[in-house]
Formats: C-alpha cells, sequence, structure tokens
C-alpha cells in the first residue's frame, strides 16, 4: 500500500511543476517543486488513512463514511499545512484550521452525494433489470406449463408405442404360424398413426420452445463439461421428482470438446435414469468421463441393488425388465437394448460390472471419439 501512495503523491506534484513550466514563462524549478512539495504529503496522508482505516467496511452507513472521510481530510490537510509551514513559512492559526475543517466537512459532502447519486442510478437499473427478467420468466414459464401439458401427452403415446411393438416383435419371434397378416397391417397402421401423432405433438412443443430461446445460439456440438452439467442437473430433478434423495458426482478426467449432445444425452441419461431407479431411497451416482488414445470412455456408478450374476445376460435382452409402475404394469425394457445397439452402431463397446453385496454397479460405455465428434 505505501507503494501506491508515493506514486500518487509523486505524480500529482510531477503535474503541478508541469503546468507551471508551461504556463509560466519565469519557471524556476526550486521555486515550483518547494511550492508543491506539500501536496505530496496530503495525498500521501490521506491514501494511508483511507487504508489504514478501511473505511470501504462502512459504505453501508453513510454517517461513519462523512465522519471518517471529514476525519481523514481533516488530518491530510493539517499535514500539508504543517509542511507548508516549514517549506515556505506559512502561517498557522486558528482561521485557518476552521477553514480547514469547514473545507473537508463540505467537501466528503459532497463527494459522498455524487457517489451516493451514482449508486442509487446503479440500484435503480439493478431493479429494473430484474423486473424485466421476473416479467421474462412469467412469460417463459406460463408458455413452459403449456408444452408440458403436450409433452405429457406425447410421452404417454410414446409409452404405449414401445409396448405395441414389443408385443409385436414377440409375436414375431415366436414364429406363429397363424399370424393374420390382415390384422398385422392393421395393427402396424395404428402405430403409424399414433407415430405421426407424436410426430406433430413434438412439432407444436419444438415451435414453442423454439419461439422461447430464438436469441439463444443452437448447436448440435458442445463441450463434454457442458453436456455432463445438463446430464446431472436433469438427472436432480428426475430423482426429487421420485422422492429420492440422491447425490450426484461428475468427474471429467480429460476434457473433449465438440462432442455430439444428443447422442451422448441419449446414451448417459438411460444409464443414470437405470441408476436412478435402481436405489431405494438414499444414494450416489458417479459419472467419470476421461480419454483413453483415441476412444472417450464414460462410467455410471451407483450403490443401487446391483445386478445378480444370472441376470447380466438377460438385462441387454429387448422386453426384460424388473420395473413395475404402481399399477402393477411392467416397462417396456428397451432402455439397456437401446443402449447396446447404438453403442455398437458407434463401434463402441459396453460392459457392466456389479457386486450385489457391495451395492456397486458400474456401466462403462467405449466409444472413438470421432463418432461422436464434429466432423470437418
Amino acid at each position: 500500500m505505501i507503494l501506491p501512495t508515493f506514486i500518487v503523491g509523486i505524480v500529482v506534484v510531477s503535474f503541478r511543476i508541469f503546468v507551471d513550466l508551461i504556463s509560466n514563462n519565469n519557471f524556476e524549478f526550486i521555486i515550483s517543486f518547494s511550492t508543491h512539495l506539500s501536496t505530496f504529503f496530503y495525498y500521501f496522508t490521506y491514501s494511508l488513512l483511507f487504508y489504514l482505516i478501511k473505511v470501504k467496511r462502512f459504505q453501508s452507513h453513510l454517517p461513519i463514511i462523512i465522519g471518517l472521510s471529514t476525519l481523514i481530510e481533516i488530518c491530510s490537510s493539517t499535514v500539508e499545512l504543517v509542511f507548508r509551514h516549514f517549506i515556505l513559512s506559512d502561517t498557522i492559526n486558528g482561521i485557518i484550521l476552521g477553514k480547514i475543517i469547514l473545507i473537508a466537512l463540505i467537501r466528503s459532502i459532497f463527494v459522498l452525494g455524487i457517489f451516493s447519486m451514482i449508486k442509487l442510478q446503479k440500484t435503480e437499473q439493478e431493479i429494473d433489470h430484474q423486473q424485466t427478467q421476473n416479467a421474462h420468466m412469467i412469460f417463459l414459464i406460463s408458455n413452459l406449463y403449456e408444452e408440458s401439458i403436450e409433452l405429457k401427452k406425447s410421452l404417454q403415446n410414446a409409452e404405449n408405442i414401445t409396448r405395441n411393438c414389443y408385443n409385436l416383435y414377440r409375436k414375431i419371434q415366436s414364429k406363429d404360424l397363424n399370424i393374420n397378416i390382415d390384422e398385422l397391417s392393421k395393427k402396424l397402421l395404428v402405430i403409424a398413426g399414433e407415430v405421426h401423432d407424436i410426430k406433430k405433438d413434438n412439432q407444436r412443443i419444438y415451435s414453442g420452445i423454439s419461439k422461447m430461446i430464438s436469441g439463444e445460439n443452437s448447436t448440435d456440438y458442445m463441450d463434454i463439461k457442458e453436456i455432463g452439467n445438463i446430464i446431472i442437473n436433469s438427472n436432480k430433478k428426475y430423482a426429487d421428482s421420485l422422492g429420492k434423495n440422491i447425490k450426484f458426482f461428475l468427474i471429467i478426467k480429460s476434457p473433449v470438446k465438440h462432442i455430439h449432445i444428443y447422442t451422448t444425452l441419449s446414451l448417459i441419461n438411460n444409464l443414470v435414469s437405470n441408476s436412478i431407479e435402481s436405489i431405494s431411497k438414499n444414494g450416489m451416482i458417479k459419472i467419470i468421463i476421461y480419454r483413453v488414445d483415441n476412444y472417450i470412455r464414460f462410467e455410471v456408478h451407483d450403490n443401487g441393488i446391483g445386478i445378480p450374476d444370472k441376470k447380466r445376460n438377460l438385462i441387454f435382452k429387448a422386453g426384460y425388465t424388473t420395473k413395475y409402475d404402481m399399477y402393477g404394469t411392467p416397462s417396456t425394457g428397451m432402455g439397456l437394448p437401446y443402449i447396446k445397439k447404438l453403442v455398437e452402431e458407434l463401434n463402441g463397446t459396453i460392459e457392466l460390472k456389479s457386486e450385489v453385496n457391495a451395492n456397486n454397479t458400474v456401466f462403462i460405455i467405449t466409444l472413438p471419439i470421432k463418432s461422436l465428434s464434429e466432423k470437418g
């Protein structure tokens, strides 16, 4: 702190000497230096006292600020006056000291008045900005509520279609020779119609949401850390909606940029949602992402119920499930088979490590980075 106070004092004295130089034809350096030297001690004392007293601590208490500023001003002016007395033999008396006190008080009030006006204006701008943001948020929430109703309908339709498709899949796989082609074609037509309804619903939802975020930059690729944060935040909400207390951890050992958002979200969100559903009430889910040569590896750890050895070969088969809703209706069992198929299409691998007794399950997906990275 001492160095800045020296610099301030030296700069002010130098500036005043320079002004004398350009404005006085009979300029003499010694006289000018002697005249302005005492100014150095004013600024030095002012800066030093301001720092030592730590005036900023009291910025919310205006009377204290005025009092301290006046006191610092009086002390600094008195120090300057004392040095002027020794250097230039200026007189010091009660009248001069009274003037110093009065000027110090007026100057402090004036400066603090300007400061308060600036601060008030800034506060008003912040309030206006906050009110604008609140109005915008209310608008977004009202629109999102409408879209959520459409989305709920679309989700129900998707669940029905998935179940109907799986039933058809089982019937065809059973190699039943008595399959009625007309009946099958009608069912497929119904499914096609339901898919078309979902498409229309999603188009309406997308149109509504895209209007809300029309000012945002949209891209299909994103930094892996940003994608990881999206996964964590969305699944925290899912866990909360199920009334579960789950702690999430995201560990990125090797940052990877420009990864395809939707493919990554589709794979990891499926695994994380399975982990959430495997935890009864309280638990932990950890996502670890790192690079191995030209591959990227995603690990999803949870301390749920685990998967027994005898069921490890079944979990990747379409239709296998251990999850039932409140009415006893089984889940479609299409999540892990879908993940496995997508991973294989991307020339990657998925493996499972589970210790039932230790309540530790780990799914590991390894993919070539080029299968997720932005082309070109």
